[in-house]
């Protein structure tokens, strides 16, 4: 952007900063004074425990040929002051996304963003330059940096849109201005902070506050039906309206529509997922085959259905690693899907985070729907790791159970007790930092 831009953007006068500059130079943003580089723009940002504008002296020492400000500093630069870093990121994201004016896709859900994410962009990537949310950027602040990491000619802008309360997601809509919106799914992620499915289904439905285009894509639930306030079309979708065809661990192919469509993994869930991006596709104008091949080349994210392999006193033991995040209805799909398509398995499973005052019963239940699957193996072994997560294996008397405290322990254990023919599956919450069961078992 130029400097121009920024002060167009955040509706700053030129009368009212520090120095003389060249308005037209070009500048990149920077947040981070440890990856800035000469000719940059610094925006320092702030948070509970750091306050990045108390290195914009070293900002500027590095290169940076300005900086935005809140407060005055008795420094000789170019200083853009405003009342909020965050809002400044975020006018000057928005600026970009309509400088760019790339189709804006917006993704929410309780589980399953990600995939929907991924899949919606490895369609739309058939017939358009596609840029999509990296992971781990579905925030305020990762919003602004997809939008800057986009390249010129991005022509679709796949956003995922994450939350903790309410207000967040309107926030993102408001400044990402959708064209095209999607909820994956309403369940009960957050519900620690947020109280209810209601008030979750409140705040999922602020992605269409702010959208410009007239579709709107959503799992058909009657809790976001009544719910979201949008006059434009509205698609609903559901397993319901698929028939599948053929289907195993690692492979999905389902009738939808009147057309097959074929996905390289495995899981009722993930047909779900695909729907919001065949009716995305559908609306941004790609054919059927074009739709077919983005999700053939559909491929899982690290640690979600990832499959790796171990090696345990010799032998070679196929790990799925599932603990990119974990909610109740996450857990239930996939407990469901290794019923389904394994017969010889061993479960570990993890805390589950952000469930609120009612976080022993969510971990209870869990265990009594595991108890009362009529397609358990009892020959099986489900292991728990953490503190809330032994409530899941004490609720469980139908096959084999085994807590521990700590990683450590477990796989200690595992090491001694997995069979070759066995495959391994790990699902948590992402701080479980369950990558490191894989690590220790390789160690």
């Amino acid at each position: 952007m130029k400097i121009r831009e920024l002060l167009e953007a955040t509706g700053v006068n030129i009368e009212d900063v520090s120095a003389d500059t060249d308005l037209d130079m070009d500048v990149k943003i920077s947040t981070d004074t440890r990856t800035i580089k000469e000719g940059d723009f610094y925006l320092p940002l702030k948070g509970a425990s750091f306050d990045g504008e108390k290195f914009i002296e070293q900002a500027l020492e590095k290169g940076a040929v300005g900086s935005f400000c809140t407060t005055e500093h008795n420094i000789n630069a170019f200083l853009i002051k405003v009342p909020d870093t965050l809002t400044a990121y975020l006018q000057l994201a928005n600026y970009r996304r309509n400088k760019l004016n790339p189709t804006v896709v917006a993704i929410t859900g309780s589980s399953g963003k990600t995939t929907t994410k991924e899949l919606v962009a490895s369609v739309l990537s058939e017939k358009y330059k596609t840029f999509k949310t990296p992971l781990n950027h579905n925030n305020e602040i990762g919003f602004c940096q997809t939008v800057f990491e986009a390249p010129d000619d991005t022509e679709v802008l796949v956003l995922e849109m994450g939350m903790r309360g309410l207000g967040e997601i309107e926030l993102l809509s408001k400044y990402a201005e959708p064209d095209i919106t999607i909820i994956a799914n309403v369940g009960t992620a957050h519900i620690g902070r947020l109280g209810s499915r209601e008030n979750i289904a409140k705040a999922k439905c602020e992605i269409v506050k702010y959208q410009r285009g007239k579709t709107f894509i959503a799992h058909n639930d009657e809790l976001i039906k009544k719910t979201v306030k949008f006059n434009g079309e509205k698609i609903y979708y559901s397993l319901k309206d698929v028939e599948i065809l053929e289907k195993s661990a690692h492979y999905s192919k389902f009738n939808y529509q009147g057309n097959e469509y074929e996905l390289n993994v495995g899981g009722d869930y993930n047909i779900e997922n695909a729907l919001s991006a065949i009716n995305t596709g559908f609306k941004l104008g790609l054919t059927v085959e074009q739709i077919q091949n983005g999700l053939k080349k559909y491929r899982p994210i690290e640690k979600r259905w990832e499959g790796v392999n171990v090696n345990i006193n010799g032998n070679s033991i196929e790990v799925i690693n599932d603990s990119y995040n974990a909610n109740p209805e996450s857990m239930r799909v996939f407990v469901d899907t290794i019923f389904e398509h394994y017969k010889d398995y061993a479960i570990v499973l993890g805390d589950m985070g952000e469930l609120g005052e009612n976080e022993v019963k969510y971990h209870t239940d869990l265990g009594r729907y595991i108890n009362n699957k009529s397609n358990l193996n009892k020959d099986a072994k489900i292991i728990s790791i953490g503190t809330l997560s032994k409530n899941i294996t004490d609720a469980i008397t139908n096959c084999e159970t085994h807590h521990f405290n700590t990683i450590e322990e477990g796989v200690n254990y595992l090491k001694n007790n997995i069979h070759p023919h066995v495959t391994l599956f790990l699902k948590a919450s992402r701080s479980m930092k369950f990558e490191n069961i894989i690590s220790g078992l390789n160690g």
